[in-house]
């Protein structure tokens, strides 16, 4: 069904293909004024509230009467499916979540707005000195060479994929002799002798019964990151495909396998259950994003109440290998130019400095921009853990940001789990980089020829 969908979306972008990355919208006399803009997002919680409040904020001060609708629409996954049916048609919003794979499925059915000549307006767009205040990674992420230098979408935060770890179970381990280092593990081997000593360990504070040392989530994102810590790369960019066969992902997922064939590891198997029972004090290590770490805290403190902190995950690299990503905001087509001008004044308000410092201290992200970063210095104090991840930001990269690799991320997932189920190694990556690098092939008959 799923290699069906491709083939129909496919079969529309082609007839619907246009040269987008070519077209500039002269915005210099358009007038925003009394629009009303559709946002869909994916936050919950205390973040939506803090997003109504910034929305709220705007509505209340923009000299354009503006009024934007901050929605709710569930999760990346949700909001990418929500988005398929929609592209180029005034169902669509006006501004939609995406990261930097989904905008570029997006413009192949030519779905969503180059904002370049937003971004850049005399009248309406950044100053020099505003666009060099963007972390340059995070600024020219949503450019796509493929797309003519096309930018698709602009940054509101980014977050990072991190070690979680119980402090004190460590402590414990090491007090005990089950251990031979101190402090969070720092390479592949080290993470195994405390997994598997945890395991045999249980944390002396915990409020449930059992341990375990790691609990891993299956997901495309878990698997790029510890490829990336085995010194490799799930994607070359310059052979332009996949490589979810490489040595270093086969290292990788051969050391996860082997923790679980040690019983030192298992599988999530509920929403957010990692976080549950490493708040319980069941589970030493978890790694996710550092999105998370609201939760995190919010876990540990309804549950065993112990120190604890992130770090990188353990690497056979000189240096740690992150894997920073990050959700944009993108303006889709189907509306007019006066609803896309309106758009970016709010897209614009959104990644402004103080709304990026209010952003961020309330959601835990990092900021896009480095002078927020310079303000938050009694948040690093207050917040040691968010400080931990936050110095690792030079370590990162990214996962491709190509087409399809929604599609792929599925896949690979299932292929992930049946990894950890004991499938063969070899044999089944080698079989995912195929089916991956296919579904690659057919998004990829539907770019523009520049």
């Amino acid at each position: 069904m799923k290699r069906g969908l491709l083939v129909l979306l496919g079969a529309v972008w082609l007839f619907a293909i246009a040269a987008t990355a070519s077209a500039q919208v002269d915005y210099e006399n358009v007038d925003p004024t009394g629009q009303t803009i559709t946002f869909w997002h994916q936050h919950t919680l205390d973040r939506e509230t803090v997003l109504q409040q910034i929305v709220a904020a705007f509505n209340s001060s923009n000299p354009y009467d503006i009024t934007v609708k901050a929605e709710y629409q569930g999760g990346y996954n949700d909001i990418f499916r929500k988005m398929l049916p929609v592209l180029g048609t005034a169902d669509a919003p006006n501004i939609v979540v995406a990261y930097q794979n989904q905008s570029a499925t997006y413009a192949l059915g030519d779905g969503v707005t180059d904002m370049r000549p937003l971004v850049d307006s005399p009248k309406w767009g950044l100053s020099a000195a505003d666009k060099a205040d963007f972390f340059p990674g995070f600024y020219s992420a949503d450019v796509f060479p493929s797309f003519g230098g096309a930018r698709y979408g602009f940054p509101p935060n980014r977050s990072m994929e991190v070690l979680y770890y119980n402090i004190d179970w460590l402590k414990e381990l090491r007090a005990a002799g089950h251990i031979g280092f101190d402090g969070p593990p720092a390479t592949p081997e080290q993470f195994q002798q405390a997994a598997c000593a945890a395991t045999k360990n249980p944390y002396s504070k915990a409020t449930t019964s059992g341990a375990i040392g790691y609990e891993l989530s299956i997901d495309a994102s878990r698997f790029a990151s510890w490829t990336f810590a085995f010194g490799g790369n799930i994607f070359d960019d310059a052979a332009n495909r996949f490589t979810y066969d490489s040595d270093a992902a086969m290292q990788a997922m051969t050391f996860l396998q082997g923790l679980f064939d040690q019983k030192c590891a298992t599988i999530v198997t509920e929403n957010y259950g990692d976080q549950t029972d490493f708040g319980a004090g069941r589970t030493l290590f978890t790694v996710g994003s550092s999105s998370g770490l609201p939760f995190y805290k919010s876990a540990v403190d309804e549950g065993a109440k112990f120190p604890w902190s992130v770090a990188a995950i353990p690497h056979t690299t000189p240096d740690p290998v992150m894997n920073i990503y990050g959700a944009s905001v993108s303006i889709p087509t189907g509306h007019s130019k006066e609803a896309d001008l309106a758009s970016w004044i709010f897209i614009e308000y959104y990644t402004s400095p103080t709304v990026q410092a209010q952003w961020a201290k309330a959601s835990e992200y990092f900021p896009v921009r480095k002078s927020v970063a310079n303000e938050l210095t009694d948040y690093f104090d207050a917040n040691p853990a968010y400080k931990t991840a936050f110095d690792l930001l030079p370590y990162g990269i990214a996962e491709p940001p190509v087409p399809g690799y929604d599609f792929v991320r599925d896949e690979i997932a299932s292929d992930m789990a049946a990894i950890m189920d004991g499938a063969p190694v070899a044999e089944t990556l080698k079989t995912a980089n195929a089916t991956a690098n296919e579904i690659l092939a057919d998004q990829l008959k539907g770019l523009p020829k520049n």
